[in-house]
């Protein structure tokens, strides 16, 4: 196996010129560098505040595993017992027991990656399930299981459309609702590339087709929308943005998640070229910051995919197998030639999100989806049936959030359910944002007469 992080990795050393079989560098090699720079240790490459300094001690003192519980317990303790009704890009969908207890078997806990398919056929099979679920949702040829995150997809995207482009521009148009979380990762993708970054506007929670029409133009290398947005609101004309983006040969990418993507309209018969988004609605409970990017795109950029592809094919006895089919990340090829530098073994997370899909199947992932926009709509109603507060703000479908319109101070709405026991967001002066997904409906019936309370 060779050396470097569990995701892949630095080359080993050689023992006899560093004295680790970690280290990369000679001592020699180490000490011209140093001269290079003008420095006289490694340490004066680090500005690291005294008060924060390692100084040899942890200030730990060894406690027994009953002493470890009770403090653990103390700590959590503290912690508000609030109703979340938070969404924004994290949603708990119930995972059933039977993904933690196959997940956790040591065979895919230990698994390192699948460099050597004749000891991981299992492992690899569960990750082309994976892909070929994605590809049956998107309807795109191609779908891999190497990102972190709906972001990372999304930047990894931009990357994508500036090396297939049928165009000589570099702008990347998104929506003005994006997460600002994601914005900020695209923007930090695109840094020492030509690309750069505008928003368009929305119309009602959804694209502004006039306005998008108005700031595109030849020089537009990608156009990135949403279903659902950010908003909660379902997109109603994905086919005229994709037409819009292929008039001026720009990519049309695609924001969305396997659940939502079970009821809608297959991303490939609305124009999309790339469909991204966050895989870990399905097999991870709410983990604020555990992701899963989900990656689609058709089979004519397959060359171009970021990190790596699980694909079938036969062995020498003319048995079906799996083996990684397509590694474009630069830790095996040459760094020029790489479409990414993502190293993290995402292998896991695709596991656990294949295993709650086959196990929900078809009917169940879109029972899940239909109960999604259901439970939202109604609970919507609901809001809207209160006095100075009107809900949803945005005239369309919704799934799993919306938002609200508070007579009140969003903020002094916001703190008041808080004191109640309920938590939700601001999204603006008068706004708030409504997520139902993964709450009771005996805790939005209590929520209902909460805000009941804090809106007279």
């Amino acid at each position: 196996m060779s050396g470097g992080s569990p995701g892949g990795g630095g080359r080993r050393g050689t023992p006899g010129e560093s004295g680790t079989p970690f280290a990369p560098h000679t001592e020699a090699e180490t000490a011209e560098m140093l001269d290079a720079v003008g420095a006289d240790s490694l340490a004066e490459l680090f500005d690291i505040p005294e008060a924060v300094e390692f100084d040899g001690e942890f200030g730990i003192e060894p406690r027994d595993e009953r002493a470890i519980r009770r403090e653990t317990r103390s700590m959590l303790g503290r912690n508000d017992d609030l109703v979340e009704l938070l969404g924004r890009g994290h949603y708990d969908h119930y995972v059933p027991s039977l993904v933690d207890h196959l997940s956790d078997r040591s065979e895919f806990l230990t698994a390192y990656t699948q460099y050597q398919p004749e000891i991981q056929q299992g492992f690899l099979q569960a990750l082309f399930e994976y892909q070929s679920l994605l590809v049956e949702l998107t309807g795109l040829g191609v779908a891999n299981c190497s990102m972190y995150d709906a972001a990372t997809a999304l930047g990894e995207a931009a990357l994508l459309s500036s090396r297939v482009r049928r165009t000589s521009g570099s702008r990347v148009l998104v929506p003005e609702s994006l997460f600002e979380r994601r914005r900020s990762v695209l923007s930090n993708y695109v840094q020492g590339s030509d690309l750069t970054v505008e928003s368009y506007p929305y119309d009602d929670g959804n694209v502004d087709l006039d306005a998008l029409a108005d700031r595109l133009d030849d020089d537009a290398t990608m156009v990135y929308a949403e279903s659902p947005t950010a908003l909660g609101t379902l997109e109603e004309d994905l086919a005229a943005v994709g037409d819009l983006a292929g008039e001026h040969g720009a990519l049309f990418c695609l924001g969305s998640d396997p659940v939502a993507l079970s009821v809608l309209a297959a991303p490939e018969s609305v124009g999309v070229d790339v469909a991204v988004g966050d895989a870990s609605v399905l097999g991870l409970g709410r983990s604020y910051g555990m992701g899963l990017g989900l990656f689609a795109t058709r089979e004519e950029f397959v060359r171009q995919v970021p990190g790596r592809l699980v694909g079938a094919s036969t062995d020498a006895d003319g048995r079906r197998g799996y083996t990684l089919t397509l590694q474009t990340r630069e830790q095996h090829i040459r760094r020029e030639r790489a479409t990414s530098n993502i190293c993290t073994n995402q292998a896991w997370v695709a596991l656990r999100a294949a295993m709650h899909a086959y196990w929900l199947g078809p009917d169940g992932l879109v029972e899940e989806a239909r109960r999604s926009i259901d439970r939202a709509e109604r609970l919507a109603g609901r809001v809207d049936d209160l006095n100075g507060v009107r809900a949803p703000v945005h005239d369309r479908r919704h799934f799993r959030e919306f938002v609200a319109h508070a007579d009140q101070p969003a903020p002094a709405v916001a703190g008041d359910l808080r004191k109640r026991g309920y938590a939700v967001h601001v999204l603006g002066e008068h706004r708030i944002g409504i997520c139902v997904t993964g709450v009771p409906d005996r805790a939005l019936d209590r929520f209902v007469d909460a805000l009941r309370e804090v809106t007279r």
